[in-house]
């Protein structure tokens, strides 16, 4: 399954699956299955979604440009969603920007989840505070094991430059961070390079050299039978690519072998059992059979 948004995010949710990773196809005729109702903008942009451990769908989005606070929502069918809540993660910094690109983690060892995002508060990264750039993202992070009550707003990345688009997989024993240089000045760099770190909260590695053209955005990534794939918005070119690596280290470009619905914007790739995809085709296509 893959999550995404089109246009600016006004109409909601899209959901895509795929049998092989490559060919995706839109379900629902690639209407939104949800209508977003938080913040002044009422978007719902970067849709993450990952299961739990309570066999129910979490859904994080940005909910606007200039929101202090992240779109929550949980699911456990993919069609009838929880009402949308707010979680305020940085309404305590009074010079904070936005929340931007939420993503979520489960993590298995101490029961919680993770929430991590990226913000820009002028002033507090001042060597990367540029005229020409009005952004100047760093990562940040809450843990919740239930989504009533958080812990208090910490840095989670900061390597020196500008960064968004944070998304995590534990694969064996160590936490890939798979992340966009946001960097426009001097140099334009805008591509995805990956962090590695022993502990889920750092600290991680330098982050390596880009595995990605530059000008790409909303990394994802998931393990298939030919190795890990990373699927990414090329937002400048209105195209999705992806890269291909058998050891997380050499990865090829293969955005020549896969295709998304039209319209589609980043989100993210998860799996889901037979049994809750065939209810949720069904669904789609009784959908679209009564719209017609």
């Amino acid at each position: 399954m893959y999550s995404f948004f089109k246009k600016n995010g006004q109409d909601g949710l899209h959901l895509a699956y795929s049998f092989d990773a490559l060919k995706w196809e839109a379900l629902k005729g690639n209407q939104s299955f949800i209508t977003p109702e938080l913040g002044k903008n009422k978007l719902m942009r970067d849709p993450c979604i990952i299961e739990g451990p309570d066999n129910k769908f979490h859904m994080v989005w940005t909910i606007g440009w200039g929101e202090k606070s992240i779109g929550y929502a949980n699911s456990t069918d993919l069609i009838h969603w929880s009402e949308q809540k707010l979680i305020p993660v940085m309404e305590h910094e009074a010079d904070a920007l936005n929340c931007w690109a939420p993503e979520l983690f489960y993590d298995d060892t101490s029961g919680q989840y993770l929430i991590y995002w990226s913000t820009t508060i002028p002033g507090r990264f001042p060597k990367t505070d540029l005229p020409q750039d009005n952004k100047n993202h760093r990562m940040y992070y809450v843990t919740t094991n239930d989504f009533q009550s958080f812990s208090d707003t910490k840095l989670f990345f900061d390597q020196g430059f500008n960064v968004i688009d944070g998304t995590i997989q534990k694969i064996d024993s160590r936490y890939y961070l798979f992340l966009k240089n946001e960097t426009k000045y001097p140099k334009p760099e805008k591509n995805i390079r990956i962090a590695t770190s022993k502990n889920l909260l750092g600290a991680y590695s330098q982050a390596s050299e880009p595995i990605t053209d530059d000008w790409v955005e909303g990394p994802s990534a998931i393990e298939t039978p030919e190795g890990w794939i990373v699927y990414y918005d090329e937002y400048t070119r209105e195209n999705m690519g992806a890269v291909l690596s058998t050891d997380l280290k050499n990865w090829e470009d293969i955005s020549d072998q896969i295709s998304f619905p039209e319209g589609t914007r980043h989100g993210t790739v998860f799996k889901v059992n037979r049994p809750i995809f065939d209810q949720l085709f069904q669904y789609s296509e009784q959908s679209q059979s009564a719209e017609k």
